[in-house]
């Protein structure tokens, strides 16, 4: 069996679009929920969870910095609320 290191983690992590992160840390949450892993595999879950959490938290930040910055460069545009229907 070949064990994953953290740096071999953080790597995949960075490698993730936002959904698959979202998707991944879901699934995490959903198994650790069901109680049924020793301490072990807890922990290496949740330290996964972090690494999912901080990759989600860097793309939105991105995200916000793309939207920033078209707003700024079309300052006189107007905005209008989005309506779904």
């Amino acid at each position: 069996m070949v064990k994953k290191t953290a740096k071999k983690s953080v790597k995949n992590t960075k490698e993730l679009d936002f959904e698959a992160a979202i998707k991944e840390l879901e699934n995490l949450v959903e198994r650790m929920e069901q109680g049924d892993q020793n301490l072990e595999q807890s922990l290496k879950d949740f330290e996964r969870g972090v690494e999912l959490t901080r990759t989600c938290q860097q793309a939105l930040k991105q995200a916000e910095q793309k939207v920033q910055t078209l707003l700024a460069q079309n300052a006189e545009a107007d905005l209008v609320p989005f309506d779904d229907e």
